[in-house]
């Protein structure tokens, strides 16, 4: 069924091809039919926000289809983006089994299917259904390592050119590209927004990009980014 954004959209996890491959939707035929009773099914556009940071735990959002750009911002209004989220990840997972609130905001950079769990009903699920729970666990912890992961590659790097280096080899490896001759990375955010996810300002990014062309490193060809030299690319990602 087509979903007024465009998308297909999914409408059961039942008979999702893709739960397979996904951390938390992969549970047992039981366990995934009383998830079904409890979830609603929603479709997004481009730049709808799920939650915001601060905001006290409504509940769960699985992202089946789309994209949704992770933040947080500083009192003066600084924005930091730590991820784009992929389908198949749970978000608002850890405030909604703690109680506290959402740490972050989420927001669409592509039209996506949600589904929506209330906070009540999913600690319910949980205490019916120890499978999920071993998912959920297993789906924090994964969150756990991927956090510690961008800290120490994006965090500890010393220049905004490593950082950039870096980020778009973490792209292309995601995107399952970094085994082919000139990988292809889908840039779907702006200049301000990469720049919000390395720390740096819209213009370095602008003249990191203008640069890595110059040296031909990278190719633009629309939206997508062709990597022509990734032996530089990684020279630049390890440059210490």
């Amino acid at each position: 069924m087509l979903s007024p954004y465009g998308l297909d959209i999914i409408e059961s996890c039942l008979t999702c091809k893709m739960r397979a491959d996904r951390i938390f939707c992969d549970l047992p035929t039981t366990a995934l039919q009383s998830f079904e009773a409890i979830k609603y099914a929603t479709a997004y556009p481009k730049g709808a926000v799920l939650f915001v940071e601060g905001q006290a735990p409504r509940g769960i959002f699985v992202l089946c289809k789309g994209r949704v750009k992770l933040s947080i911002c500083a009192t003066d209004g600084k924005t930091l983006i730590l991820k784009i989220a992929e389908p198949g990840e749970v978000l608002g997972l850890s405030a909604t089994v703690s109680g506290k609130p959402y740490e972050l905001t989420a927001e669409t950079i592509d039209p996506c299917q949600v589904n929506f769990v209330k906070r009540e009903d999913f600690l319910r699920f949980l205490k019916d259904n120890s499978d999920a729970c071993f998912k959920v666990a297993e789906q924090l912890s994964d969150k756990y390592n991927n956090a510690c992961h961008e800290v120490r590659s994006l965090g500890l790097s010393h220049s905004a050119s490593e950082k950039l280096a870096k980020l778009l080899l973490e792209w292309s490896s995601k995107n399952g590209e970094a085994a082919k001759q000139e990988p292809r990375v889908k840039l779907a955010l702006t200049h301000e927004e990469i720049a919000q996810m390395i720390g740096t300002s819209r213009e370095t990014v602008t003249r990191l990009f203008a640069d890595l062309k110059k040296r031909q490193i990278v190719q633009a060809k629309g939206s997508t980014l062709v990597i022509r030299n990734k032996m530089a690319l990684k020279a630049l990602a390890t440059n210490n």
